[in-house]
């Protein structure tokens, strides 16, 4: 059954009434290190039109994550607003579209084919951008720095931030990414400060989650400055979400401090992921063999090993 119609019936017509208020209580007093309750993540409202839909583009090219723009897809697509009027097009107020260079098929994380709305040149104007993980290329990044002119918001998920970073938008700012890119990230665009352990990162206008998952937060955080923390907690509720990061990004702190290998244990210096040492690709660097997790990192850390062992972020 469509969402839609599935909203359509009398029993959810009463959904959002009949959830505990206990549900949204939980949304402002996630418990942070130390036991005590954490302030929620500051919302600066967004402004919705009266009557019409939001529209939200996503970014697709080669290699999109799925999860990166499935997660927030999810998001946008549960928001259900009754009080908007008797109107579905007011009651779910996102529409949403996915993006490309054409609309020939383009082939994404595992193997899955999609098959793009709009190509860069014909794409309706959007308020909201995601751009999750992928390879993207000029085009892609042209298209977003044009098309951001007149969002709302434009949001990275994962890696999807060096995407964005290339557009010059995060210039100044700060930003998050996955963790195992948080060294990389920092190297390529030192003008950008990267904040380790968070969820997300919302500097108004532009904002970047971290891996994944995290994107989800993010969508629910935008949700929240559109139509309020309720709308963003109904919309997690609907979805069997239980995560809180979207009101407490500073959640992701076990990524906050950097991974450092042991002899044992090795660990690529470059993304800080896990190696077998028997197989990886290695360098000796100042009488010390490192191992790396692709012959890509080796190349990285071999062109410049003083910055991956002095400058780490």
């Amino acid at each position: 059954m469509k969402r839609r119609e599935f909203l359509k019936g009398s029993a959810t017509a009463g959904l959002v009434a009949a959830i505990p208020s206990s549900v949204f209580g939980r949304a402002s007093a996630g418990p942070g290190a130390t036991g005590a309750p954490r302030a929620p993540a500051a919302i600066a409202p967004l402004h919705p039109p009266g009557k019409g839909r939001i529209p939200v583009a996503f970014l697709i090219t080669e290699g999109a994550v799925m999860i990166d723009f499935a997660g927030p897809w999810e998001v946008f697509q549960d928001v259900y607003l009754p009080s908007r009027g008797p109107d579905m097009e007011d009651q779910m107020p996102f529409n949403l579209y996915t993006v490309s260079d054409s609309t020939k098929p383009v082939r994404i994380s595992g193997g899955l084919q999609i098959v793009p709305d709009h190509s860069f040149a014909d794409a309706p104007e959007p308020k909201v951008i995601v751009i999750p993980a992928q390879k993207g290329g000029p085009a892609a990044v042209e298209w977003v720095r044009a098309a951001s002119k007149n969002t709302d918001i434009t949001m990275s998920v994962c890696t999807g931030a060096f995407l964005l970073a290339s557009t010059g938008l995060l210039s100044g700012k700060a930003a998050t990414t996955h963790h195992s890119s948080y060294r990389t990230f920092a190297m390529q665009f030192p003008d950008i400060r990267v904040e380790r352990g968070v969820r997300f990162v919302d500097e108004g206008g532009i904002a970047s989650a971290g891996g994944l998952s995290s994107g989800i937060d993010l969508a629910l955080h935008v949700v929240a400055r559109y139509f309020g923390a309720d709308a963003a907690v109904a919309t997690a509720y609907q979805m069997e979400y239980q995560g809180q990061g979207w009101s407490h990004p500073a959640s992701n702190a076990v990524y906050a401090q950097a991974r450092r290998g042991t002899s044992a244990h090795p660990l690529c210096p470059v993304c800080e992921m896990d190696v077998d040492p028997a197989l990886a690709p290695k360098s000796a660097f100042k009488g010390k063999t490192y191992y790396f997790c692709s012959t890509g990192h080796k190349d990285q850390f071999d062109a410049a090993p003083e910055k991956w062992l002095g400058g780490q972020k």
